[in-house]
Formats: structure tokens, sequence, C-alpha cells
């Protein structure tokens, strides 16, 4: 019997790894349900990254209309910070980066807004080129419940990972003994 890929199955492992920020831009945060818990789950994913050593990719949707990601969240160590008007995520811009960045990627972990648009088209685009996705039900949300549990629905069913940030970095750590095991994230 061949032996399964590991990543398929929702393994992690840093080195083939990236993190996805799509769009937490302050225009948002009065129409977006649970914004505050996405921005708190935003900084520790972005913070464990710099533990991780995983690059940290940032969309933000028509800055020059909608305004730039939230100053709540930092992104000095970001490797990327782009401008789109295309939905996904997963531009020529993005996939050049993280061909260059990620050589060996397997998985890419995913959180932002909103569920039912950006966030799934990157999910389409992804799953399509055989990378595994994990998307932060934690840190994803939409304007409305509905949308976010409906996407949320649709990922699992197209064979997205759906998760929590707590879940994805101890799968990241796999082990007590792992040094970054007790940072503050």
């Amino acid at each position: 019997m061949a032996a399964r890929n590991i990543f398929k199955l929702g393994a992690l492992e840093a080195q083939r790894t990236a993190f996805l920020l799509c769009d937490i831009q302050e225009t948002f945060r009065p129409h977006i349900k649970y914004f505050g818990e996405v921005v708190r789950v935003a900084n520790k994913m972005v913070e464990a990254a710099k533990h991780f050593k995983i690059p940290v990719y940032v969309s933000e949707q028509y800055p020059k209309g909608l305004g730039h990601t939230t100053k709540d969240i930092s992104l000095e160590d970001a490797a990327l910070v782009y401008e789109k008007t295309r939905f996904s995520m997963y531009t020529p811009e993005l996939q050049e980066r993280l061909k260059k960045d990620v050589p060996n990627l397997s998985s890419v972990v995913l959180f932002g807004i909103e569920a039912h648009v950006c966030i799934e088209q990157t999910v389409i685009d992804l799953l399509n080129e055989d990378i595994a996705v994990h998307v932060l039900a934690d840190g994803v949300s939409s304007r409305s419940l509905m949308d976010r549990g409906l996407a949320f629905q649709r990922f699992q069913n197209i064979g997205c990972f759906v998760s929590t940030s707590e879940n994805v970095l101890f799968k990241l750590l796999r082990d007590k003994n792992h040094p970054v095991f007790f940072s503050n994230f």
C-alpha cells in the first residue's frame, strides 16, 4: 500500500507552510461579526509565525477605496503586504513570492475576512493547486453569520481543514519539547 501524503491528512510542517492574512482592513470593523476576535487571532498567528519562521503574506482589498489593514495588527515582519482587486488572495504576485520563499509549499493557514468571498475564493484556488488549506474558524468571519457558517460547511465539503488557531499551533509544535512550546502566543 502506498504511503499517504501526511499533509493531505492535516499535518503541518513549518518549513512547508505559509500564513495568509486576508483583508483585515479597518473599514470593515463595524460590519464584520467578531472583528475583534479576528484581529486577536491574526496577532497570535503573526507572533507565532516569528517563532516558527513561517512567512506571513497580507492582502488588502482595494486599499485606495477601502483603506489598509487595521493598525491593531503588527505587519512589520510580514513577508509581503500587497494590494488586490481580485477576491482571491492567490494572485500572480503571491504565487511568485510563494515559489521563491517556500519552494516546498504543502500547506497554507488562512485567516481574515470575508469567509464567503475572499477566503472562499482563495481556498478554491489553493486547493486547485493541490495545496492543503487550513482555515481558522476563530480567525475568519463575515458580515452575516449565515454566510460565515455556510462558508465553513463548503470548505469542509471541498477538502479544506476548518480548524482553530490553537489546533494549528499544536500541529506545528508536534511535541511539548519543541523549543517554541512555552512561547507566549
